[in-house]
């Protein structure tokens, strides 16, 4: 009983949780909406599939051609394309060699002692990628059934007619297209590193060393690595979902170009400085720090540095990537806060060599900081 009362906390949450993509999938476009549609799509292809070879044609192993229609509804027009090829070549050689085998041996378990292997082997092969698995699949339909040269010729029959229709209903109803979430993973890792080069410059305008808070800030920047790979892997997504896609003329995308490659560049720079950034903030607030912590004088120019940072994070993905094109006040704008940046470091870097840092340990740290805030500054202005 008290098992089920902590469980019902969980289910709870997993209904919400449910309810609240079934609410964004209905309400907007955006990756809800996406994964819904191609579930649809999938359960559209079965029954095609299925209409047609086991409604109407009555072929012997019909659910073939459902079943592989269904798996063959892949994120993009040209997965399911590659995949169909591989699964449908490993499918027609399991059986091939199933057939072959159990014929000449008139035993169906020998024929699974010597053929299994062999096909589990074959499907390790590179060229059949993740589909090699079905060379064992297609061997096993064989094998546990009764084996004639006919039916292993309407399996192969069936899984080809089953592909054909998949990769139809991928590729006329609604092709992916993934675009729209490439620009929201660039602009979401763009967004937390300004929120979080925002905070750690409030934090040394106020002088707060919280410990905890430094660590907090820590965390997310950790984190932002994660966020730049996941753009990243959109933007392959994006050049990926437009191969062999049979868009209208109308409206056809262009593939996401050098530019969106130079924002994840920017990106991994913006990463690095803001961990490196909250790494120095989090040792300056450890409890049983040895030196003293930096004064107003450097705190105060580098927390307006990181401001400006911030500042220039935020424009960077609205001057490369807005609605219509390159936003050409926005990139005016980046340029002008790029030079804020550049003359704070400068007047930063005067300040410590007219002596405010006598700590040689203390000089390292933020000239190694001033270094990675230049790079970012010449990255965010030329990129």
């Amino acid at each position: 009983m008290q098992a089920m009362r902590g469980a019902v906390p969980h289910v709870r949450r997993l209904i919400r949780a449910v309810g609240e993509t079934v609410r964004l999938a209905w309400e907007r476009p955006g990756r809800e909406r996406d994964l819904a549609v191609q579930a649809v799509k999938a359960a559209l292809a079965a029954c095609v599939a299925w209409a047609v070879a086991g409604w109407w044609l009555k072929m012997p192993m019909a659910f073939v051609a459902p079943w592989v229609a269904v798996v063959l509804v892949e994120s993009t027009v040209y997965r399911s394309i590659a995949h169909g090829l591989q699964q449908l070549a490993a499918i027609a050689t399991g059986t091939v060699v199933a057939t072959g085998v159990a014929l000449m041996l008139d035993s169906p378990m020998a024929a699974m002692g010597l053929v299994l292997p062999a096909v589990v082997l074959l499907g390790n092969w590179r060229r059949l990628g993740s589909q090699g698995i079905y060379a064992a699949t297609g061997a096993l339909f064989v094998l546990t059934g009764p084996v004639t040269l006919a039916g292993s010729a309407a399996r192969i029959a069936e899984a080809v007619f089953g592909a054909l229709v998949g990769i139809a209903v991928n590729a006329l109803i609604r092709p992916p297209v993934y675009l729209r979430g490439t620009r929201v993973a660039l602009e979401g890792a763009a967004r937390e590193a300004q929120e979080i080069l925002d905070a750690v410059a409030d934090r040394l305008t106020a002088h707060e060393w919280d410990a905890r808070a430094a660590a907090e800030l820590h965390e997310r920047a950790l984190r932002l690595f994660r966020l730049v790979e996941q753009a990243r892997s959109a933007v392959g997504w994006s050049r990926e979902s437009l191969r062999v896609n049979p868009l209208p003329r109308g409206r056809a995308l262009a593939p996401p170009g050098q530019d969106y490659d130079d924002a994840v560049t920017v990106l991994d720079y913006v990463a690095v400085h803001t961990t490196g950034v909250t790494r120095a903030l989090l040792e300056a607030s450890a409890d049983d720090r040895p030196e003293p912590r930096p004064g107003p004088a450097v705190t105060e120019s580098y927390a307006e540095f990181l401001r400006n940072s911030a500042r220039a994070i935020r424009l960077y993905p609205q001057s490369r990537f807005s609605p219509g094109g390159q936003d050409r006040h926005a990139d005016h704008e980046l340029r002008e806060v790029v030079d804020d940046m550049v003359h704070t470091l400068d007047a930063l870097r005067a300040r410590l060599r007219g002596g405010v840092l006598e700590d040689p340990d203390a000089l390292a740290t933020h000239g190694t900081l001033l270094t990675q805030a230049r790079r970012l500054a010449d990255q965010l202005v030329t990129r």
